[in-house]
């Protein structure tokens, strides 16, 4: 069975692709092919079986080299054909050496990090069998009662693309051959981060317009900029028409004008809720719908295995349809070299976990670690200090710094903060612990210990936030308070007289307001992975001199959300007076604006200088700077370019970030930093939906965040550029091509 019958094809690497997917295609049954359309989750007695008769095509959650080498021998050396199984697994930040979360390596502001994390996690994963994780996600949140906001990138589009970027890159390499790259599977395709009320799965209605200037942009940069090889459909309905039954966003705009010549997977069960969204009234409904909408491969519905091949037969479905999703599905089976090489080197363990993988999770713990606050540079601490009271519930916690999707992370391997503290002070130093209370809960029995150690020391860093698992899928919250009486707990430890560091461990922004108002020191550390102590203490004692930006905007309640930087301009722009935009019982400004974070050193920035050259696609907008480090220790900081159309023929946001550049810099160094604008990223979407840049004045904004605006200048453009006749008639035009 399998390679031994006759002359394949398909067989030879030495054959273009197209030829050998041509070939295959023409010796499969109707069934074979749609077995390549179906995905399940782990292995039983009735998969394997199902293998065997070649009605698989995937697995996820099928871990392990000795795991996966057993089932890819059935599909290879027991079937008719022997087409390799593709084993898929959610490897969002890391896969035994678990990095940041997402959100948290946005927070680093540093692409380059970003794509190194990516690249390890694909080492490790692809040592043990995997050849495809479901990640990046790249949802724009704006919500942060919605839990998945820790998978992503945060609010804004531009440094969404760049993360998504790097992580493509960083998954999949140069080269998908490669046996040390995965293929990467941007999600959740599309819009899922507007879900209403922050309720994961659920409705989503957003304009046209808002669709692709803020939730499409991401897919865009990891698909078409970085050749993503395969996307996610969501759970969510768009507009009435649930993501994955969606032609418009699933053909039109992703095979139609981006050119995406991979494969579609649905989202768990994606497919046979359509029947729940009320869109089918069966199974066999679902999938027909999902199908000709553009899901290639129907993940744990099984709805494709027990409906597609009667549809086709009855003629409610057209064979194309099936031969055209198995084509895609097969391409990228051929692009990994799957065929070549369908079983995992055991010996290729021995990359997981390694020494070197796991410095990089403490390189990027310590770049992903945002200052909020640093009253009278409290911080850093003296690792000669006499005492300090290690307090909360998740100082001494090894399993919430892993996070969310924390894949096959240990909690074993985590350094936890009061390790991280012990290690680092000095062997006079004096620590002292106390839980004081849990995560959730309504006991205040400890609080007593720990405002008695916390009198007894010089200083008390008091560690609070959410367990691992109040953020990530189906994990949204109404409040975004600290859970339980960790704020009670905070007030009494500062109660006591002592100077207090607050360290927030989460996976979404917090109100903390009282804390603002009143802890002299916070460090937002979200879950940082494996190297959360050792990184955490770094930056208490100096080692490390934090960097990190923050990419959401905090509120100062959840009755502010949803709240972002770039909204738009209004008629009646808040101010002091009555009748303008604002609240009656607390500020409408964020608690921490998006792109907030300092640093134990201080910048200075000058000489700005603003030069257009060219004209129409040609143009150019070149800017330049210098920044200085005018204090005394060596540090980073992330140049923030913003943007603003003063006038245009649709109300535009107040700014938009356009450009960021992440540097180090010694006391008293200089460095000029320059970005260049072209006339894409001037260009928004006109009346008619088409994507241009309309003649008028445009206002440069260069800062250490979306409100720490440090120079300004200006450029003026004097001709309409288009880029298109029109959304509609260039989509209607490719997809006419595409079907001839």
């Amino acid at each position: 069975m399998g390679k031994s019958k006759g002359s394949r094809s398909y067989l030879n690497p030495k054959l273009p692709i197209g030829r050998r997917i041509d070939d295959l295609l023409r010796r499969m049954t109707l069934d074979e092919k749609v077995g390549q359309m179906c995905q399940y989750s782990g292995l039983s007695e009735e998969s394997e079986t199902w293998v065997r008769e070649g009605k698989v095509g995937s697995f996820l959650n099928v871990v392990g080299a000795e795991a996966t080498n057993k089932i890819q021998r059935i599909a290879v050396e027991e079937t008719r054909l022997g087409i390799p199984l593709i084993f898929g697994l959610d490897v969002i930040h890391g896969y035994s050496t678990i990095f940041p979360i997402p959100l948290a390596m946005a927070s680093s502001w540093d692409p380059g990090i970003v794509k190194r994390a990516a690249s390890i996690a694909a080492l490790e994963s692809s040592s043990q069998g995997i050849h495809w994780t479901f990640a990046p996600m790249v949802d724009i949140a704006r919500d942060p009662r919605w839990g998945r906001i820790a998978e992503g990138a945060g609010e804004d589009p531009f440094l969404g693309s760049a993360i998504a970027r790097a992580m493509v890159e960083g998954f999949q390499g140069s080269d998908l051959a490669d046996p040390n790259t995965i293929a990467a599977c941007p999600k959740h395709y599309v819009a899922y981060g507007a879900a209403e009320g922050g309720r994961d799965y659920n409705t989503v209605d957003i304009s046209e317009r808002t669709l692709r200037e803020v939730y499409l942009p991401p897919f865009k940069a990891a698909i078409v900029d970085a050749g993503a090889c395969t996307v996610m459909s969501a759970f969510n309905d768009l507009n009435g028409i649930p993501a994955s039954a969606n032609r418009q966003t699933l053909t039109e705009v992703l095979r139609g004008e981006w050119g995406f010549d991979g494969f579609v997977v649905s989202d768990w069960n994606s497919v046979g809720e359509l029947v729940n969204h009320g869109i089918a009234g069966t199974a066999a409904e679902a999938a027909k719908e999902a199908v000709t909408a553009g899901v290639d491969m129907d993940m744990c519905a099984d709805a494709y295995r027990r409906s597609l091949a009667r549809l086709v037969k009855e003629r409610k479905l057209s064979i194309k349809v099936v031969d055209e999703a198995v084509r895609r599905i097969l391409r990228i089976k051929f692009k990994l070299g799957i065929f070549e090489r369908p079983y995992a080197d055991p010996g290729r363990s021995k990359v997981v976990k390694s020494k070197e993988n796991v410095e990089a999770a403490l390189d990027a713990a310590r770049r992903s670690i945002v200052l909020l606050k640093n009253e009278g540079n409290l911080l850093p601490l003296d690792k000669k200090i006499s005492s300090i009271a290690v307090i909360g519930p998740l100082a001494d916690d090894r399993y919430a710094p892993l996070g969310s999707w924390s894949c096959q992370g240990d909690p074993k391997d985590v350094v936890t903060v009061l390790e991280g503290i012990r290690s680092k002070v000095s062997a006079k130093t004096k620590v002292l612990h106390e839980k004081g209370c849990e995560v959730e809960g309504s006991s205040t029995e400890g609080f007593a210990e720990a405002v008695r150690i916390a009198k007894d020391s010089d200083v008390a860093i008091v560690v609070v936030g959410e367990r691992g698992d109040m953020s990530g899928e189906a994990a949204s919250r109404a409040s975004l308070d600290l859970p339980g009486l960790q704020e009670e707990l905070v007030k009494a430890v500062h109660g006591a007289g002592v100077k207090v560091v607050e360290v927030l461990m989460n996976g979404r922004p917090l109100s903390i307001s009282w804390s603002a108002a009143n802890v002299p020191a916070i460090l937002e550390a979200w879950f940082l992975g494996v190297q959360a102590g050792n990184a955490i203490a770094d930056v208490i004692f100096g080692d490390c001199n934090p960097g990190g930006r923050l990419p959401v905007t905090f509120p100062r309640t959840v009755g502010q959300v949803p709240i972002h930087y770039d909204h738009k301009a209004t008629g009646r722009p808040p101010s002091e007076e009555r009748w303008t935009s604002k609240y009656i019982d607390l500020p409408w400004t964020p608690l921490f604006p998006f792109g907030h974070g300092l640093s134990y050193t201080s910048f200075e920035y000058s000489g700005l200088k603003v030069e257009r050259k060219g004209k129409g696609r040609a143009m150019e907008v070149k800017i330049a700077l210098k920044v200085k480090n005018v204090g005394g220790r060596e540090g980073d900081e992330v140049v923030q370019l913003y943007l603003r159309d003063a006038v245009a023929s649709v109300t535009r946001p107040v700014k938009e970030l356009k450009g960021f550049k992440r540097v180090t810099l010694k006391p008293g160094e200089v460095k000029e930093i320059d970005f260049a604008l072209t006339p894409e990223q001037l260009s928004f979407l006109d009346r008619r939906l088409e994507r241009v840049v309309e003649p008028g004045t445009f206002t440069v904004m260069v800062g250490a965040s979306s409100e720490d605006i440090r120079l300004t200048g200006s450029f003026e453009v004097k001709e309409r550029i288009a880029f298109s006749e029109g959304r509609r008639k260039a989509s209607r035009r490719r997809g006419i091509n595409q079907a001839r």
